[in-house]
């Protein structure tokens, strides 16, 4: 009686999906969070500014908590968000640090013919907690400040 070539091949066969199963997991990835984009070389001055200009973003009630886009994705579309207070801050140079930081992010992934996952980051709102202005957590919504 001779041996069904089946039983041997089974190991390689179940080696090679497990394989092709790793490799497209790691492909998919997951999108980056708010935090987990890191700013380009050449930005990490606009960024500095920007954090100066929100400070700790003080405030007594929400109506003072804004959000601002911060970056560009490679598809368009901003790269993450923080909160802001208007408490003590009219928000006329955070907006142009912004806006400056977003374009020289723009220009510096055309450089580099980066590509982003095309992903939409969605203003998360605001909220004043603890006499702070924080975004708020992913699905409570909110609106644009901007």
């Amino acid at each position: 009686m001779q041996t069904p070539i089946y039983p041997t091949l089974l190991p390689l066969l179940r080696a090679a999906c497990a394989g092709l199963l790793l490799l497209a997991a790691s492909a998919c990835g997951s999108a980056p969070t708010q935090n987990d984009a890191p700013p380009a070389p050449g930005n990490a001055g606009l960024l500095a500014q920007i954090q100066a200009e929100v400070g700790s973003a003080a405030c007594d009630s929400t109506q003072q908590c804004q959000t601002i886009a911060i970056g560009a994705k490679a598809c368009g579309g901003p790269e993450r968000y923080l909160a802001w207070s208007s408490k003590d801050n009219d928000g006329k140079k955070l907006k142009a640090l912004a806006q400056a930081h977003a374009e020289a992010s723009r220009k510096q992934q055309q450089a580099d013919g980066m590509m982003s996952t095309c992903s939409i980051v969605t203003d998360p709102g605001t909220t004043c907690e603890a006499g702070r202005c924080v975004l708020q957590k992913s699905g409570l919504g909110g609106s644009s400040a901007l």
